[in-house]
């Protein structure tokens, strides 16, 4: 490992720890070096706060001056709720910068090296950069496409069921897998499942570990027949957001609504339009979506190709029956050479579970309809 990849290293790690409290803004890490010191240490903390260079810069003071900084993602170039990073550079006497990997934003990105490179200060460009990326992958597609990261979770048993024959699913996945969802939880803005899913199971959709943020929940339910007594309409831990079809109750819209649920209409006539549920969110600013849905919410969202990444707990057990459901339904492909492979997978054990972690690569071309 090289210097340059050591000190990277420690801002990406600074970055990360930061994960579930930056969003809609990017994870940033940064660390400077002066005279083989480390001098100043910052991440950014929150959207709206002062960015990692920032932080780093007010640490190191006057050490700042002739020194190398470290940074996640390019620095700044224009002033929004803070200032420009590239000029706090500038001013700070920094003689050297070591960027992760430019700003995706096709609008802004070159832009921070720019300013730098005009003042005489040296750039080095793509030092850990696809680590960088990987950790950004949530900003980096929102920031683009205006439409949150989605994420699909499910726990299953080994032969893919959620529940049995009964329905009873409590439960398929230890303590230790579950507490893992937690903190799956705790990094999306958003939750989502299917109103069967409320119906069957009650559930809070809450995250239950220390500090913990509650996302904002939101539900599927073509025609408002959610329950009033559920526990995502009374307990007010997170805003609920229902979103509906054509065929939607009014006299449930107008009880929903008197307790605080907001309510949204896509153009679906039978089913909730699942593209403009997206879209919807990306207007609100929710950059990430965790989907925990049954399995044809699950297959309404792959099948569009809407997933970008997929969360799948397998438990050491087997069920069995043909009416025991399963975590992904729906129509299915036809030919197996459509399967959605996953890509960049990763397999961890948890407990007695084990995590697999992967990105569909969709090889089918959607037609329209789909």
């Amino acid at each position: 490992m090289t210097n340059h990849e050591f000190y990277m290293n420690l801002a990406l790690e600074n970055a990360q720890a930061m994960k579930g409290q930056t969003d809609p803004n990017p994870l940033v890490g940064a660390v400077i070096v002066n005279e083989n010191r480390i001098v100043g240490v910052g991440s950014h903390l929150k959207a709206g706060e002062p960015h990692a260079e920032i932080h780093a810069i007010r640490m190191a003071g006057e050490k700042a001056n002739g020194g190398t900084i470290y940074v996640t993602l390019e620095p700044c170039s224009h002033t929004g709720r803070t200032g420009p990073c590239a000029k706090a550079i500038v001013e700070a006497g920094i003689k050297t910068v070591v960027i992760a990997t430019l700003d995706p934003n096709p609008v802004v990105a070159g832009n921070g090296v720019k300013i730098l490179q005009d003042t005489g200060i040296e750039v080095v460009i793509g030092i850990l950069e696809e680590k960088s990326r990987r950790m950004n992958e949530v900003f980096n597609k929102f920031i683009v496409e205006q439409r949150p990261f989605v994420t699909m979770k499910a726990g299953s048993t080994l032969d893919g069921k959620i529940a049995t024959h009964t329905a009873d699913s409590k439960w398929i996945t230890s303590p230790e897998a579950r507490n893992d969802v937690h903190v799956l939880r705790n990094e999306n803005m958003a939750i989502l499942v299917g109103v069967n899913t409320v119906i069957e199971d009650d559930p809070e959709l809450t995250t239950r570990i220390p500090n913990g943020r509650n996302p904002v929940r939101i539900i599927l339910d073509s025609t408002l027949r959610i329950p009033l007594n559920s526990k995502v309409v009374t307990d007010g831990q997170a805003e609920t957001w229902i979103f509906t079809a054509h065929t939607y109750n009014e006299d449930a819209k107008k009880k929903l609504e008197g307790r605080g649920v907001l309510i949204y209409h896509t153009s679906g006539i039978k089913q909730v339009d699942t593209d403009e549920v997206l879209q919807i969110l990306g207007e609100k600013l929710v950059s990430s979506v965790l989907i925990e849905g049954g399995g044809s919410i699950h297959a309404a969202f792959l099948e569009r190709q809407l997933v970008d990444k997929v969360e799948i707990y397998i438990a050491p057990k087997l069920v069995g029956g043909t009416q025991a459901p399963t975590f992904l339904e729906g129509t299915g492909v036809e030919f197996m050479r459509d399967a959605v492979d996953l890509e960049d997978l990763h397999i961890t054990q948890i407990g007695k579970d084990f995590k697999f972690t992967g990105y569909p690569k969709y090889t089918r071309q959607q037609t329209e309809g789909d």
